[in-house]
C-alpha cells in the first residue's frame, strides 16, 4: 500500500511540476494576425492541388496518353524542382519512372480531345472532319487541371534515365 502511494504521489509530482513550468506566450512572439478572408479567397484562386496532380495523366502533342505523375519532388522553401512521370507498364507493373522539371510539362484545364469513328457526336474537328470525344469532364473549378501535354513519345521517353529514389537518399 505504502509503495502504491508512493508511485501515485511521485506520478502526481512529476505531471504537477509540467503544468507548473508552462507559462503563457509572451505578447510580442504571438502568432501574425490573419490577413481579411477575402484576401485569402483572391490569393488563392487560379491555384492547383498538389494532391490532386498526382495521377494526374501526361499526353504529348499527338494526345498519345505517356504515363501519369507519381510524385512532386519539393524543395525546403515549397519549390516544385522535379515531376516524376511512370511511363508506360499497368497497374504499377511494368512502370519506368522519369523525372522531368516542371517547365518541360503544360498543364491544360479543357479535356483531352480524341477522335472517334462514332458520328453521334455533335462537334466536328475542322481539320480532319472526325467527330471528336472527349475523355473527361471536369468543371473549371475543381481546383485541377484536366491533363499535363510533354513533348516526345513513350520510347523516347524510356530511353530516358530510370528515376530511382534510392540515387537520391
Amino acid at each position: 500500500m505504502k509503495s502504491f502511494l508512493a508511485v501515485v504521489l511521485l506520478g502526481t509530482a512529476v505531471i504537477g511540476g509540467a503544468a507548473y513550468a508552462q507559462s503563457t506566450q509572451p505578447a510580442e512572439r504571438a502568432a501574425p494576425a490573419a490577413t481579411h478572408p477575402a484576401d485569402a479567397k483572391i490569393a488563392l484562386k487560379g491555384n492547383w492541388r498538389a494532391s490532386k496532380l498526382m495521377g494526374l495523366n501526361v499526353y504529348n502533342e499527338a494526345n498519345e496518353k505517356l504515363g501519369d505523375i507519381n510524385e512532386l519532388l519539393v524543395d525546403k522553401s515549397g519549390k516544385i524542382n522535379a515531376v516524376v512521370i511512370g511511363i508506360g507498364g499497368f497497374l504499377g507493373m511494368g512502370e519506368h519512372d522519369i523525372a522531368v522539371s516542371m517547365d518541360k510539362l503544360k498543364f491544360v484545364e479543357e479535356p483531352v480531345r480524341t477522335s472517334s469513328t462514332s458520328t453521334s457526336t455533335t462537334s466536328r474537328d475542322t481539320t480532319t472532319g472526325a467527330a471528336a470525344t472527349t475523355t473527361t469532364n471536369r468543371s473549371a473549378n475543381d481546383w485541377v487541371p484536366d491533363h499535363a501535354v510533354m513533348s516526345g513519345n513513350k520510347e523516347q521517353l524510356k530511353a530516358l534515365p530510370q528515376f530511382k529514389y534510392s540515387d537520391y537518399n
